[in-house]
């Protein structure tokens, strides 16, 4: 696990003690956390960024989530960034209208554009949008089908090591991987899926052991003998 993603608001509205409790298992685990995009938005938007900032340094969060899914930002990105690392906090930025629909060719343009403004400013990784249902948004269409051409796309732009691609539910997390391989970073994920992916992702799953990305390799005869050692 790279991230585990406090979502939405739910950190904010949750008791104090509740949420540095959960921090603090996650700092025990060596496992960085992240804050998820809306109320970065919604802070922003209403003139709060400096004391939402604050707030996740003294919770000791250690990223958080930039994006304009449902505001306009008004603020330059290497001004947010540089006003995050002074807080001791990383960024990642969010491409993608939460209430935009399915992307198209002409949108993927001008997302690739604005995610390597963002990578130049600072921000670390690129997320891409699929809210909670991977349905008529983002790369997926009315019927939770993914676009694999647009998704090559961000991947040929940024590289497989910057982008994390959304991936809500069972579906969204296999055609990913059923597409790029282990390798791909998934975003979104519940704290239940966790093992199913990771399952899928080395190719013990069913339906992935018929997948040549993904089945596993069998060791050489050297290697047997050495493990058996």
């Amino acid at each position: 696990m790279a991230n585990l993603k406090l979502s939405m608001a739910c950190w904010m509205i949750a008791s104090e003690s509740a949420t540095r409790k959960k921090i603090a298992s996650a700092v025990q685990h060596d496992v960085p956390t992240l804050t998820g995009g809306g109320p970065f938005e919604i802070a922003t938007a209403q003139g709060q960024l400096p004391a939402y900032l604050d707030l996740c340094a003294d919770l000791g969060i250690n990223r958080i989530e930039c994006g304009e899914g449902f505001t306009d930002l008004g603020l330059d990105a290497s001004d947010i960034v540089a006003m995050a690392t002074a807080r001791g906090l990383e960024v990642q930025y969010e491409l993608g209208e939460k209430h935009g629909g399915a992307f198209s060719h002409h949108i993927v343009d001008d997302l690739i554009g604005e995610g390597q403004r963002w990578l130049e400013a600072g921000a670390l990784q690129i997320v891409v949008e699929a809210r909670e249902s991977a349905e008529r948004v983002g790369l997926f269409d009315i019927e939770g089908h993914m676009n694999p051409a647009l998704a090559d796309r961000f991947v040929e732009a940024f590289g497989l090591e910057k982008v994390n691609f959304e991936a809500p539910n069972k579906a969204s997390q296999f055609a990913f991987m059923n597409h790029f391989g282990p390798m791909v970073r998934l975003s979104n994920v519940r704290l239940e899926e966790v093992l199913r992916v990771e399952i899928y992702r080395r190719g013990l799953h069913s339906d992935a052991f018929g997948k040549a990305n993904l089945r596993p390799q069998p060791m050489s005869t050297s290697q047997t003998i050495q493990s058996a050692r």
